[in-house]
């Protein structure tokens, strides 16, 4: 008696229904409702990376065609017809490698063979897989009959490259794209083997399968099946680790959490011992990417987006989420990717990974200039609005901030101080416009109507009314008022007027700023902080919450 002959896992396993199709409902749903409505195309393309099931789906979609019950969305699988498909012997569904037959002669003598009739079902199908292979003398004699083909005749192309594809073919096929299959999908198909199988797995070990096949199912299970020859019926993740050279997960976790954390040692530590274990740092980095891109994800919609990852990483990604904010974990991709191309021609990949990890690390710590300006704004006010009477002495600001940042009058009209308002107004608008030029052109023809309390108030043209919202923004105002602030060497907010009340600027000298209360006028911007010790800056309220902010320290006193 013959021995079977061992069918491998992938073959074994392969979807002979739509429904059994792992990560790809959107394909099959589709196919199902044009055989139930009798909408068939005459060519069809499957786009998609490499094992996520584009011959499969060819395959049962051959059989739907072809089942004697057919066409129907659920083929028997028992008829002569659907075996034949299965076994890839029928004779009316020809499966053609585009890769060894991608010349013209061969093109010419498929032609040749539409125009007989199927032999026994009622279509005769073509799948030519890896489509893109085809020189482009063949793709032009399979134009007219692509077009055009006998009613008898379905084209299945399937390609993971359609960009090589001529767009005279594109245009002659029904195009649908498979996507990579999510990791928890995956798992839970190889859990499925592996009790069929009477292996056992842990879940570290499936997870580091699902990661390592990379959206692919057919790349898992070929793994799995390896697995099964390497280690018999019991498999653990050092297993997987050894064989394929991938990083444990804890191993991963620790690292990210040593780069979110602005832990270099830790970070440096771990990158030594793999490297010394031999792992590939270069799919290492693409995990570590990928890691990041799933905690942008997370942080910006926790639960929405990601139900597609298995529940240990989910967790530890959540657990990531609350000690980071996305614009940090967008910094730390930056950096991350600005490696990726150049680690493949690195002599030394370890150096170069280092470098990555500590410039992520470096990144995390920067601040953005949005940031920095807001920070600013809020401290000032807060700090200003702390400020309690001058009798009592409550809540006093210290003389070197009062000398340093005048408090204004109750009110100073545009008359007494129109120079220099003027001034400081077009300061800060040329400033806008090295950051906004869009917003500076908005701009144009504004004046500064008056100075009231700390408000200066700008007035727009009735005629030109209508750009006040696009000016008004919290970033505008913040620009803005930093800079009339810096100009008039206090604390200033703006608001906007639409009026047509006229403000000439006046011929005399500009007004000196009025004083603080109990301090000296500071007339000449230069002369500020002028007589201050070092001790009187690092005892200044304001600068000393700066310094903790932003962790700064005081460099230098520049007169």
């Amino acid at each position: 008696m013959a021995q079977q002959q061992y069918q491998v896992l992938a073959r074994k396993w392969r979807p002979q229904q739509f429904d059994e199709v792992v990560g790809q409902e959107h394909v099959a749903t589709t196919l199902k409702n044009a055989i139930d409505q009798q909408r068939l195309a005459h060519a069809y393309l499957f786009v998609g990376p490499r094992g996520t099931g584009k011959t499969s789906i060819a395959r049962i979609f051959a059989k739907a065609l072809n089942c004697v019950k057919g066409p129907t969305a659920t083929p028997c699988d028992k008829c002569d017809n659907c075996k034949e498909i299965a076994e890839g012997r029928s004779l009316d569904v020809l499966e053609i490698d585009g890769a060894s037959n991608n010349g013209v002669e061969q093109v010419r003598e498929l032609r040749d063979t539409v125009r007989y009739a199927p032999a026994r079902g009622k279509f005769k199908i073509y799948i030519i897989d890896e489509v893109h292979m085809l020189s482009a003398a063949a793709f032009n004699a399979l134009l007219k009959t692509l077009e055009e083909p006998p009613a008898h005749v379905k084209f299945l192309f399937a390609t993971t490259e359609p960009q090589k594809v001529l767009p005279t073919i594109l245009s002659r096929c029904q195009r649908f794209d498979l996507r990579r299959i999510p990791a928890n999908l995956i798992v839970k198909r190889l859990q499925e083997i592996a009790r069929d199988e009477k292996v056992k797995i842990d879940d570290a070990a499936l997870l580091a399968i699902a990661r390592g096949a990379e959206g692919g199912l057919r790349d898992a299970e070929s793994a799995l099946d390896q697995l099964i020859a390497f280690c018999g019926d019991e498999i653990a993740e050092k297993d997987v680790l050894g064989v394929f050279g991938l990083v444990a997960h804890k191993q991963l976790a620790t690292l990210t959490d040593a780069i979110i954390n602005g832990e270099i040692n830790v970070a440096l530590k771990v990158l030594k011992e793999l490297d010394e274990a031999g792992k590939d740092l270069q799919r290492l980095l693409a995990e570590l990417l990928d890691h990041f891109r799933n905690l942008l994800v997370v942080t910006l919609a926790p639960t929405d987006i990601c139900v597609e990852l298995p529940e240990t990483e989910l967790d530890l990604l959540k657990a990531q989420a609350q000690r980071i904010d996305s614009d940090i974990v967008l910094r730390i991709i930056d950096a991350l990717a600005a490696a990726e191309g150049k680690l493949r021609y690195a002599l030394s990949k370890r150096i170069l990974f280092e470098i990555a990890v500590v410039t992520a690390i470096k990144a995390r710590e920067t601040v953005s200039l949005d940031a920095l300006l807001r920070k600013l704004n809020e401290l000032k006010s807060e700090l200003f609005s702390s400020r309690g009477s001058p009798d009592t002495g409550v809540g006093a600001p210290s003389p070197a901030l009062s000398r340093a940042r005048p408090i204004p009058a109750a009110e100073t009209t545009a008359s007494t101080t129109s120079v220099s308002l003027s001034e400081a107004w077009e300061y800060a608008v040329e400033h806008l416009g090295k950051v906004t030029p869009l917003a500076k052109s908005y701009l144009v023809g504004t004046r500064p109507l008056r100075l009231q309390g700390n408000v200066v108030v700008i007035g727009f043209d009735p005629e030109f009314a209508e750009r006040r919202e696009f000016v008004d923004t919290v970033r505008n105002r913040e620009l803005l008022q930093g800079k009339l602030g810096e100009k008039l060497r206090m604390n200033v907010s703006l608001r906007f007027d639409v009026t047509d009340e006229a403000t000439e600027p006046s011929s005399t000298p500009p007004a000196p700023v009025p004083k603080a209360h109990g301090a000296p006028a500071v007339d000449n911007p230069a002369t500020a902080g002028a007589g201050k010790n070092l001790d009187e800056f690092r005892n200044d309220p304001l600068i000393k919450k700066a310094l903790e902010i932003f962790k700064g320290t005081i460099v230098e006193v520049r007169r």
